[in-house]
């Protein structure tokens, strides 16, 4: 089975997709850390990398075709990024949301323990970091429906839909672990 999460910024993705990693003992791919790691590679931020991407394909097209190949090649992980449903449909698709308050919260409480992580250079305040989702937001959305046509935060498109706005870590966890054990067990019979 192959699990792929997406969501939106700050609803705890990458929490939940290194704790089920850990759980099932399975590879985690991280498609977020692939696009900054290519960014950097260029001198960019990732809002400079994802800006150059509304009129330059190849910016996704280098780690979509990256995900393509992991699904028709293996089995058994977990990936996480926007588009990794789409590019995976046969993957158990997963969706976390939060509010946007509570995204940017978590995201600049993030940032700040995380220093080298500022995707634009210039986040200071919450209300930078909202802006800064806000622009890249914007961009995503631009992208991934010219080049596919899709909507990533259409939550029609996946299997499961979790708000983890007003939940604990550990409660989000619980949930999701025992959705993805009772897929398992249906996959097996």
């Amino acid at each position: 089975m192959i699990i792929s999460i997406s969501g939106a910024h700050g609803s705890g993705k990458s929490t939940i997709a290194q704790r089920l990693s850990e759980k099932l003992g399975w590879p985690r791919y991280y498609i977020g850390g692939l696009r900054r790691e290519a960014a950097r590679k260029r001198g960019m931020t990732l809002a400079e990398y994802n800006k150059l991407g509304e009129t330059d394909p190849q910016t996704d097209q280098e780690v979509d075709e990256y995900q393509k190949k992991l699904g028709e090649t293996e089995d058994n992980f977990i990936i996480e990024g926007r588009t990794s449903w789409f590019l995976i449909p046969h993957s158990l698709k997963l969706y976390f949301d939060v509010t946007e308050e509570e995204g940017n919260r978590r995201v600049f409480g993030h940032l700040q323990q995380e220093n080298d992580r500022n995707e634009d250079n210039n986040i200071e305040s919450i209300e930078d970091v909202k802006e800064s989702l806000r622009k890249r937001l914007v961009s995503d959305k631009l992208r991934y429906k010219k080049y596919y046509g899709i909507d990533v935060n259409d939550v029609s498109n996946y299997d499961f839909y979790f708000d983890t706005t007003n939940l604990t870590q550990d409660e989000v966890f619980q949930s999701v672990y025992d959705f993805v054990q009772k897929n398992l067990d249906i996959s097996k019979n």
